[in-house]
């Protein structure tokens, strides 16, 4: 009998691409493939890379190349890369990356062992064209159903789901929608993720009862846009109605919704996120900058005074909410004034996590022919110094919580660390848990602590246990 053929998987990027290598790895197994964690060791080193900016594309590049220098000396025989960066580049990727094997699309996972048995066998797969995935369903949002079986069969992502855990997380991302519908002119995320498709309630709710069954107690929703779900099913208040059901779930205690769009959180839905039970008053809200003239050049809505205003309600609502957001400085034509806005604005949001990304030009984007460029010099004084005041801002907020309740979820035994209600997962915060002002060493991988914040360590929290 002849050993069966391993892989191991490399996901670079953000939650959903997470998401895509398990359901990945659920194929494979499926077809008998074993999944191991040692690309030495491994027949074939599938790399999931991330296409969304400058630093991601060579964190994919670098992992490519790191691979590909283990096959002289371990049994890999083969580098694949797929996700966003393989599907946005294709051909010109297969060009300047002779490190990879072969370059697969997103139209290549549902046929994903066939095609890895064939580049073992030494059958070379030509890469693709790329092409802009907004013109593979109508237009209209409303149509989009009706050939979602279809595009979604050719991907792999039908209305039964295939998903192979790849940690021991009590924590797991889940889709709720794939693409985007909106054009911020500095994103090329909609043209290699497609326009905006979301799941139906019953695909999701059984993928929620899945993960229950398999260790996990909080669900991570996560798309391009969450605050898009539903518009394509007919039903704008979908997200309203879904978060009850999942909250049902045995097992799951925690519901977490990420990549909120300030301009589309409507009152139907923040009351939704702040009162349905077992979900955290968490804000995930995707602001990008202030300056309202500025926006509307990034092709967004909202200014500083809208924005505040939103922060004013949520905390309102629930003063101890945990809103983080991301900004992008030195945006074409960022003048003086527009960046002092920018400026203000963090100082006055009292945000918990806050993430500063230097504006970098990217591929077939509107603002890459925009005019106004600022030099790379001014670019890079002005987000060390947003990025500085963004760090004390943080600090001084986790400090704030100090005498606060807290719930947290154990996810490290050996540190004894964790994620409050406020902390959402990889990019925020931890919280430390401690007895009597000593580290704990008694709490499992899993569960769930009563706590006091006593101190802080940066931005991090340390609680004592109740």
């Amino acid at each position: 009998m002849s050993k069966p053929k391993s892989v191991a998987l490399v996901t670079l990027g953000c939650a959903r691409n997470d998401v895509d290598s398990e359901e990945l790895a659920g194929r494979l197994a499926a077809d008998g493939w074993q999944l191991v964690d040692d690309v030495a060791t491994a027949d074939v080193a599938l790399v999931n890379t991330c296409g969304f900016i400058e630093s991601a594309k060579k964190d994919s590049v670098d992992a490519l190349i790191e691979a590909h220098s283990m096959k002289a000396d371990g049994t890999l025989r083969a580098v694949v890369a797929v996700g966003c960066m393989a599907e946005r580049y294709g051909k010109e990727l297969a060009e300047a990356m002779p490190e990879a094997d072969a370059i697969l699309s997103f139209d290549d996972y549902a046929d994903i062992s066939t095609r890895l048995q064939n580049i073992l066998a030494g059958n070379s797969k030509p890469a693709h064209t790329p092409r802009d995935r907004r013109s593979l369903i109508p237009i209209s949002p409303v149509a989009r159903q009706e050939m979602k079986v279809e595009l979604n069969t050719k991907m792999g992502q039908g209305g039964t789901f295939a998903r192979k855990r790849l940690a021991n997380s009590p924590m797991a991302p889940l889709k709720i929608a794939s693409g985007c519908d909106r054009r911020c002119s500095f994103c090329a995320i909609p043209q290699f993720r497609g326009s905006f498709i979301s799941r139906t309630p019953d695909e999701i709710i059984n993928e929620a009862r899945w993960l229950a069954e398999n260790g996990v107690s909080e669900l991570f929703l996560v798309s391009e846009n969450t605050t898009s779900y539903g518009k394509d099913l007919g039903d704008l208040k979908a997200m309203e109605k879904l978060l009850p059901a999942l909250s049902k779930i045995d097992g799951i205690e925690r519901i977490r919704a990420s990549y909120l769009q300030p301009a589309e959180i409507r009152p139907t839905l923040l009351q939704a996120l702040i009162a349905t039970e077992k979900v955290v008053p968490y804000f995930d809200i995707s602001f990008q900058h202030a300056a309202g003239t500025l926006l509307r050049r990034m092709r967004r809505f909202g200014d500083g005074e809208k924005f505040l205003h939103l922060i004013t309600q949520i905390r309102a609502l629930s003063p101890e909410a945990g809103i983080r957001s991301n900004f992008i400085v030195g945006f074409p034509g960022e003048s003086a004034s527009e960046y002092q806005e920018l400026v203000d604005f963090v100082n006055a949001s009292n945000l918990d996590a806050i993430g500063i990304f230097a504006y970098s030009d990217e591929d077939k984007t509107e603002a890459l022919t925009l005019e106004g460029k600022l030099d790379p010099q001014v670019i890079t004084e002005r987000t060390s110094e947003l990025t500085m005041i963004a760090e004390e801002l943080v600090m001084q907020k986790a400090s704030d919580r100090i005498g606060q309740r807290v719930r947290v979820l154990i996810e490290d035994e050996e540190l004894q660390e964790g994620r409050a209600e406020h902390q959402g997962p990889e990019v925020d915060s931890s919280t430390f848990v401690t007895i009597a002002g000593r580290p704990s060493a008694g709490y499992k991988v899993g569960q769930y602590v009563d706590a006091i914040v006593t101190d802080t360590s940066g931005a991090d929290l340390i609680a004592q246990s109740l």
